[in-house]
């Protein structure tokens, strides 16, 4: 039987289990659930736990209402500006380094992460969509770096991330220029996956979160480790790391179950 848990309605990150599935929501849709403090320590707590719970499958991060997220609260960083520069420079580098702490167990935790993103995508939304595995985008999502606007540079990760995802000269021009473009000119330059109808865009995920969920653990968490870890890795290296996941997936039963299946002209029943 499906299990649902949801934390308390009224916190700015929503965290929801559906079985292996666990869903983290945005939860500030009146302000475009941009970033303030309460909801930056929620979201590292919560990362920082699903990272380690074995008993998740899948993570998906989305914004409730009508958009994913738009940023940084300018009013945190308002609040500030009274406060002597070197001392705000230490209060900000605090900050940004506590937060960053949560993109870290995104890219690390074994779990693969689907970001199903709407509206705004901006800020630090477009370094946190960055930082999922996966990315299925509404159909109405747009997408800005928007950091050039305030006068700072990205957090989250996003210079790590992006020139990875679309490549160096892309990359500068995102940042650079902090033009905003469409969700189809994200899937074009490989920042999501699948444009869908926004209407679609829960059942779309769902889809792809059970496909995962469903699938075979340790070899669908090896293949993030394995492709994450390769930008670090020689070629001899990653051979090794190949032979050694290959070598620990085939004593799993879930090898013996696709076997099975396939010579039983089945669908594989991973355990």
């Amino acid at each position: 039987m499906t299990e649902n848990k949801t934390t308390d309605a009224a916190a700015t990150i929503m965290l929801t289990r559906d079985s292996a599935v666990a869903t983290l929501t945005l939860n500030r849709p009146g302000a475009l659930n941009v970033l303030d403090v309460a909801m930056m320590d929620t979201l590292v707590d919560h990362v920082t736990t699903l990272a380690a719970d074995t008993t998740v499958r899948v993570v998906v991060l989305k914004g409730a209402g009508r958009h994913f997220m738009a940023g940084s609260d300018l009013k945190t960083f308002a609040s500030r500006l009274a406060v002597e520069p070197a001392q705000r420079q230490a209060d900000f580098q605090r900050i940004v380094e506590r937060l960053h702490a949560a993109i870290e167990h995104l890219q690390r935790m074994p779990h693969p992460v689907i970001g199903a993103l709407k509206g705004a995508v901006a800020g630090f939304g477009l370094s946190l969509a960055a930082a999922c595995d996966l990315c299925i985008a509404a159909d109405d999502a747009y997408f800005s770096s928007a950091y050039r606007q305030i006068g700072l540079t990205p957090d989250g990760g996003g210079t790590w991330s992006m020139p990875r995802i679309v490549g160096l000269r892309k990359a500068l021009e995102i940042y650079l220029l902090s033009e905003r473009f469409d969700a189809h000119e994200a899937q074009r330059i490989g920042l999501v996956n699948r444009v869908v109808d926004a209407a679609a865009l829960d059942a779309t995920v769902h889809e792809v979160a059970q496909s995962l969920a469903t699938g075979p653990a340790l070899a669908l968490r090896n293949v993030k480790r394995l492709l994450r870890d390769s930008f670090e890795h020689t070629l001899a290296e990653q051979l090794r790391a190949e032979a050694e996941s290959f070598g620990r997936c085939a004593a799993t039963a879930d090898f013996a179950e696709g076997i099975h299946a396939f010579f039983e002209k089945r669908p594989p029943r991973f355990s």
